[in-house]
Protein backbone atom coordinates (compact mmCIF):
# COMPACT_ATOMS: atom_id res chain seq x y z
CA UNK A 1 0.00 0.00 0.00
CA UNK A 2 1.47 3.38 -1.24
CA UNK A 3 1.82 6.86 0.61
CA UNK A 4 -1.13 8.20 -0.69
CA UNK A 5 -3.16 5.40 -0.17
CA UNK A 6 -2.57 5.25 3.41
CA UNK A 7 -2.71 9.00 3.64
CA UNK A 8 -6.05 8.95 2.23
CA UNK A 9 -7.47 6.46 4.26
CA UNK A 10 -6.37 7.66 7.30
CA UNK A 11 -7.98 11.67 6.28
CA UNK A 12 -11.08 9.51 5.82
CA UNK A 13 -10.79 7.37 8.66
CA UNK A 14 -10.79 11.07 10.43
CA UNK A 15 -13.20 12.40 9.08
CA UNK A 16 -15.68 9.53 9.58
CA UNK A 17 -14.71 10.01 13.18
CA UNK A 18 -15.48 13.64 13.55
CA UNK A 19 -18.70 13.16 11.84
CA UNK A 20 -19.96 10.58 13.97
CA UNK A 21 -18.86 12.38 17.20
CA UNK A 22 -20.77 15.41 16.36
CA UNK A 23 -24.01 13.56 15.37
CA UNK A 24 -23.78 11.59 18.57
CA UNK A 25 -22.88 14.95 20.51
CA UNK A 26 -26.12 16.64 19.53
CA UNK A 27 -28.58 13.18 19.34
CA UNK A 28 -30.09 14.22 23.01
CA UNK A 29 -30.56 17.72 21.66
CA UNK A 30 -33.27 16.52 18.73
CA UNK A 31 -36.69 16.37 19.92
CA UNK A 32 -38.05 15.88 16.40
CA UNK A 33 -37.96 12.04 15.72
CA UNK A 34 -37.98 12.32 11.43
CA UNK A 35 -34.97 14.74 12.38
CA UNK A 36 -33.25 11.98 15.13
CA UNK A 37 -33.94 9.38 12.05
CA UNK A 38 -31.91 11.27 9.43
CA UNK A 39 -29.09 11.67 12.02
CA UNK A 40 -28.89 8.01 13.25
CA UNK A 41 -29.20 6.86 9.52
CA UNK A 42 -26.08 9.47 8.51
CA UNK A 43 -24.27 8.96 11.38
CA UNK A 44 -24.70 4.82 10.32
CA UNK A 45 -23.25 5.11 7.09
CA UNK A 46 -20.53 7.29 8.63
CA UNK A 47 -19.90 4.31 10.38
CA UNK A 48 -19.70 1.99 8.12
CA UNK A 49 -17.26 4.22 5.71
CA UNK A 50 -14.89 4.63 8.39
CA UNK A 51 -14.95 1.08 9.38
CA UNK A 52 -14.20 -0.30 5.44
CA UNK A 53 -11.11 2.62 5.87
CA UNK A 54 -10.19 1.08 8.93
CA UNK A 55 -10.19 -2.63 8.16
CA UNK A 56 -7.49 -1.42 4.98
CA UNK A 57 -5.52 -0.19 7.27
CA UNK A 58 -5.14 -2.55 9.73
CA UNK A 59 -4.63 -4.89 6.71
CA UNK A 60 -1.43 -2.94 6.13
CA UNK A 61 -0.41 -2.59 9.37
CA UNK A 62 -1.25 1.01 9.65
CA UNK A 63 -2.49 2.92 12.72
CA UNK A 64 -5.89 5.10 11.80
CA UNK A 65 -5.80 8.52 12.68
CA UNK A 66 -7.73 10.08 15.80
CA UNK A 67 -9.03 13.81 15.19
CA UNK A 68 -6.74 16.05 16.97
CA UNK A 69 -7.43 16.41 20.97
CA UNK A 70 -7.81 19.94 20.78
CA UNK A 71 -10.02 19.90 17.29
CA UNK A 72 -12.46 17.68 19.57
CA UNK A 73 -12.48 19.70 22.33
CA UNK A 74 -13.29 22.96 20.53
CA UNK A 75 -15.46 21.45 18.88
CA UNK A 76 -17.22 19.68 21.78
CA UNK A 77 -17.32 22.70 23.64
CA UNK A 78 -18.74 25.46 20.55
CA UNK A 79 -21.23 22.71 19.92
CA UNK A 80 -22.50 22.50 23.63
CA UNK A 81 -22.45 26.51 23.82
CA UNK A 82 -24.58 26.65 20.67
CA UNK A 83 -27.12 24.28 21.65
CA UNK A 84 -27.58 25.64 25.61
CA UNK A 85 -28.29 28.87 23.88
CA UNK A 86 -30.48 27.16 20.99
CA UNK A 87 -31.46 23.59 20.77
CA UNK A 88 -33.93 23.80 17.60
CA UNK A 89 -33.68 21.81 15.34
CA UNK A 90 -32.60 24.29 12.60
CA UNK A 91 -29.97 25.76 15.10
CA UNK A 92 -28.86 21.49 15.19
CA UNK A 93 -29.18 21.30 11.05
CA UNK A 94 -27.41 24.55 10.79
CA UNK A 95 -24.28 22.65 12.69
CA UNK A 96 -24.54 19.69 10.99
CA UNK A 97 -24.58 21.29 7.55
CA UNK A 98 -21.41 23.23 8.89
CA UNK A 99 -19.84 19.74 9.61
CA UNK A 100 -20.75 18.41 6.07
CA UNK A 101 -18.82 21.47 4.50
CA UNK A 102 -15.94 21.19 5.94
CA UNK A 103 -15.66 17.31 5.31
CA UNK A 104 -16.32 17.72 1.74
CA UNK A 105 -13.59 20.08 1.62
CA UNK A 106 -11.17 18.47 3.39
CA UNK A 107 -11.59 15.13 2.01
CA UNK A 108 -11.78 16.74 -1.74
CA UNK A 109 -8.58 18.50 -0.86
CA UNK A 110 -6.56 15.09 0.71
CA UNK A 111 -8.27 13.46 -2.75
CA UNK A 112 -6.71 15.85 -5.14
CA UNK A 113 -3.54 15.25 -3.28
CA UNK A 114 -3.05 12.09 -3.37
CA UNK A 115 -3.00 11.16 -7.30
CA UNK A 116 -1.57 7.62 -6.54
CA UNK A 117 -3.85 6.27 -4.00
CA UNK A 118 -5.43 2.98 -5.05
CA UNK A 119 -8.55 2.99 -6.86
CA UNK A 120 -10.16 1.58 -3.72
CA UNK A 121 -8.92 4.16 -1.65
CA UNK A 122 -10.36 6.51 -4.63
CA UNK A 123 -13.75 4.87 -4.15
CA UNK A 124 -14.34 5.40 -0.33
CA UNK A 125 -13.56 8.79 -0.67
CA UNK A 126 -15.50 9.91 -3.14
CA UNK A 127 -18.36 7.39 -1.12
CA UNK A 128 -17.75 9.97 1.84
CA UNK A 129 -18.02 13.38 -0.30
CA UNK A 130 -20.97 11.82 -1.83
CA UNK A 131 -22.53 10.68 1.64
CA UNK A 132 -21.59 14.54 3.17
CA UNK A 133 -23.23 15.98 -0.11
CA UNK A 134 -26.59 13.84 0.70
CA UNK A 135 -26.80 14.32 4.22
CA UNK A 136 -26.16 18.15 3.84
CA UNK A 137 -28.75 18.14 1.04
CA UNK A 138 -31.40 16.33 3.66
CA UNK A 139 -30.80 18.53 6.59
CA UNK A 140 -31.95 21.91 4.05
CA UNK A 141 -34.93 21.52 4.97
CA UNK A 142 -34.65 21.81 8.33
CA UNK A 143 -32.67 25.51 8.32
Amino acid sequence: MNDDTIELLKECNSGCKCATNSMEQVESYIHDETFKNLITEYNQKHTAIGDKCHALLNDADRDEKDPGAMAKIFSKLSTDIKLAINDDTSKIADIMVDGCNMGIKSISKILNQCKNASSESIRLAKELISTEQAFMDNLLIYL
